[in-house]
């Protein structure tokens, strides 16, 4: 019976509950009004019209209690609010916000081993910065992340504390309180599964290292994740470079110490055997492109052990191959398959796809630089199919002309086609020109005091200018300098040059005599290659001679024949070529110049001059690179009895061969029997030694080990070297009372070693070197120590 009522009740209550949502539905449709306006309220720093622009209704609009409630989550979507509420006053639409305070600032504290900056850019990209809503959420999603990259780096001991500080205004100071702790350090690296290789051969591909005696400066047993991951890598490579195709990682495990001071790594692999391969296969769409201009490409052939190395450099020569035909997407995969016989074929899979052509090749970023300049250095061309080598080679062009800090290029599909592609070059621009006053000190010449007005970029127009005054006790001159590298579509270029200079020999250790010249030249290239170009041109130079109270022996007699002044037309010739990958601290390449000038028939004096130069640049292991260079000269009459000694070879200092004094090496002057008045002239007033007379011949090398200079971090603006250096200047022409004079004799070459360093500053290159010579002769000068302003070597 009680039952039976509790039934019928259960039965009427489930009636009344659907009758009342009935009602309520009918209620909710009852609430349905059209907008006639929208008021907000609440609102601070949140624009008026940013709400208008997130709501999804406007005025004149119907709307029923279901869209307010949407109308709350697009508003709560947005991030700017805490609290939305929503009330009609008859037609109005009130709407009434809480906004989120908005963060003033951000302080961290505690952070050495992960720097501010790199902190602060990794919380802005998570919404989380000065001036932008707070939200708590986001807080704690970067404190776990925080947390997350000191336990990749092995600092499983790091806490991170986030405080947020209220502030007037709805505004809020972030903290965020680091205690980095210390690195886990690796206690023991353990291999298991290797057979065909010991521990300690595969350890020594590890980047993480077992402790050691100069761990603390090494910093290698310090245990990150990237670090490890890269390990691995280097382990997979390792094996599949020698052969075992079917290598395998098991299981890695990393255990740590629970005072989390050391980790300890185990390796569980599986070797497979040493699989040489069998066939050489290629299979693929190859577009237009000939297989047989594919095969030549493949670095691994038929019975030698398998490498993965040598596959994958395959897969990239494939890939460019087709890039140059046009095939931009092209793609290769070199896929080995292993048979039964213990031999694995490799498969070349290649998917040429549609050969791409170029719409458009634009610019960004040239706010001074014209875009003529820059597209006259392009190699690919607009409307012809995209060659990689060509858009490669087109940005290399534009680094090497030195208006760009920065040059990248991207190749975007055009949208809505298969087939085209636009090239797109972003440039940073950098100041191609200067005005300066300079105030320098050289060892060899003194106080050096100048002004100059130089720029490489006139207008944007890619044309050079400069204006130029110096002094110093070696020199006075003034130059003005024009030159346009497009004279001609063509590439040839014009330049042209005015000078007058008085140089004083007796002031850079040199015989005593001082010259007074003036000039003017105008020279053209030509360019024969992308890497190679031949230079010719024409300098009218007056030349007068002043001797010094005391002129040397040779000195008299040569004017003496051929009288103080002389008016010469130079001809010269040259060929220039360089791969350098940089114009200065270059690492990579070589470059070769050859240069030939003639005092042509009818001039004053008449002679030539032929000068030889080579540099090239190994690379060794990470940062360490060998550099030779070598210099030949050789100058002689053709018509003249003699050369004029002012246009000798010098050897000796910075730029020739270090160790010795500035010009001081080869042939030497001598004393004169009377001044040039014709006075008997006392011996006590000249050096037993004489002065420095210079050659016909010079043989100038050297060889330089550069490596990066340690606890430097702007090694970009350092160079170091340990050098060899070796030379001398000889004369084919010795009179029979000249000193120290002798022909070419490999035996009289001098040499020096030493250690250097250059230093770019806002003056430019400073160098020093600390040298010492090998086999000084009895007239050669040393000088351990020289520093240097304005070279680099």
């Amino acid at each position: 019976m009680v039952d039976s009522l509790m039934r019928r009740a259960g039965s009427a209550a489930l009636l009344i509950g659907i009758v009342m949502c009935v009602f309520a539905s009918t209620a909710v449709r009852a609430e349905v009004f059209t907008i006639s306006d929208i008021r907000l309220q609440g609102l601070q720093r949140v624009s008026s019209g940013t709400v208008f622009n997130l709501l999804p209704v406007n005025v004149g609009d119907t709307i029923d209690t279901q869209s307010t409630r949407q109308l709350m989550r697009v508003l709560f979507r947005s991030g700017y609010f805490k609290d939305i509420r929503m009330a009609r006053d008859g037609g109005v639409l009130i709407i009434t916000v809480s906004e989120r305070p908005a963060i003033e600032s951000i302080k961290i504290d505690g952070n050495k081993a992960i720097k501010t900056e790199a902190l602060l850019k990794g919380l802005g990209e998570q919404g989380l910065r000065e001036g932008e809503i707070f939200q708590q959420a986001t807080l704690e999603r970067v404190g776990l992340e925080l947390q997350r990259q000191y336990v990749s780096q092995g600092r499983y001991g790091a806490t991170i504390d986030t405080k947020v500080e209220e502030l007037p205004r709805n505004r809020v100071n972030v903290s965020i309180d680091i205690v980095e702790g210390k690195g886990s350090g690796i206690k023991h690296i353990n291999i298991v599964g290797n057979e065909q290789y010991g521990d300690e051969k595969l350890r020594e591909e590890f980047e993480l290292k077992e402790p050691s005696l100069f761990s603390f400066y090494r910093n290698d047993d310090k245990y990150a994740r990237e670090k490890f991951q890269g390990d691995l890598e280097k382990l997979e490579s390792y094996y599949k470079d020698r052969g075992h195709v079917a290598f395998e990682i098991k299981s890695t495990q990393v255990s740590i110490t629970p005072d989390k001071r050391d980790v300890y790594i185990t390796i569980n692999l599986s070797e497979g055997g040493i699989y040489k391969i069998s066939k050489v296969g290629l299979i693929g769409e190859l577009g237009d492109v000939k297989p047989e201009e594919i095969r030549p490409l493949f670095l691994v052939s038929e019975g030698e052990v398998f490498s993965q190395a040598r596959v994958t450099a395959t897969e990239e020569l494939i890939t460019n191959a087709l890039g140059n035909s046009g095939f931009t997407f092209g793609t290769a995969s070199g896929v080995p398959r292993i048979n039964d016989d213990g031999t694995v074929d490799v498969e070349f899979m290649v998917d040429a796809g549609h050969r791409a052509y170029v719409r458009r090749i634009g610019f960004t970023g040239n706010r001074v630089t014209q875009d003529e300049v820059m597209r006259r250095e392009m190699r690919q061309m607009e409307g012809g199919w995209a060659s990689t080598a060509q858009i490669d080679l087109s940005k290399v062009r534009l680094e090497r002309l030195g208006y760009f800090a920065n040059v990248t290029v991207e190749t975007p599909q055009v949208p809505g086609s298969d087939d085209e592609v636009d090239v797109n070059f972003t440039v940073e621009e950098q100041p191609s020109g200067s005005i300066s006053a300079t105030l320098g000190y050289a060892q060899d010449v003194g106080l050096i005091l100048g002004a100059n007005y130089q720029q490489n970029n006139v207008f944007g127009t890619g044309n050079q200018l400069g204006v130029g005054v110096s002094s110093s006790k070696y020199q006075k001159a003034a130059n003005f300098s024009y030159f346009n590298p497009y004279f001609t579509l063509d590439g040839i270029s014009r330049g042209f040059n005015v000078f007058v200079r008085r140089l004083d020999f007796d002031e850079r250790n040199i015989a005593r005599y001082s010259t007074d010249a003036a000039g003017v030249g105008v020279n053209f290239g030509f360019p024969i290659g992308e890497t190679q170009r031949i230079d010719f041109g024409v300098q009218g130079e007056y030349t007068k001679v002043l001797e010094g109270r005391f002129p040397a022996r040779e000195i008299q007699d040569f004017l003496r024949e051929n009288g103080a002044t002389a008016l010469n037309l130079k001809a010269n010739i040259g060929w220039r070529h360089s791969t350098l990958n940089r114009g200065l601290f270059a690492t990579r390449g070589d470059s070769e110049t050859v240069q030939f000038e003639l005092a042509v028939p009818g001039s004053d004096l008449e002679f030539y001059k032929i000068n030889a130069q080579a540099e090239k640049y190994f690379g060794l292991w990470g940062d360490w690179t060998l550099r030779v260079r070598g210099e030949l000269g050789y100058a002689d009459t053709y018509g003249s009895k003699e050369l004029p000694f002012y246009e000798h070879f010098y050897a000796g200092g910075f730029g020739s061969v270090r160790g010795y004094r500035n010009s001081s090496l080869g042939p030497r002057s001598t004393p004169p029997d009377v001044d040039r008045d014709g006075n008997p002239v006392p011996l006590s007033y000249f050096r037993d030694d004489g002065d420095p007379f210079g050659g016909n011949v010079l043989m100038e090398f050297a060889a330089e080990l550069i490596f990066p200079l340690p606890l430097v971090k702007e090694s970009n603006q350092f160079r170091s070297a340990f050098f060899f250096d070796g030379g001398n200047v000889f004369s084919t022409n010795c009179a029979s009372y000249s000193r120290n004079c002798f022909d070419v004799d490999l035996g009289e070459l001098r040499y020096s070693v030493g250690f250097g360093v250059t230093w770019l500053t806002g003056l430019g290159p400073m160098t020093f070197s600390i040298a010492k010579p090998i086999n000084s002769g009895d007239f050669d000068k040393e000088e351990s120590f020289q520093f240097e302003l304005g070279r680099s070597f």
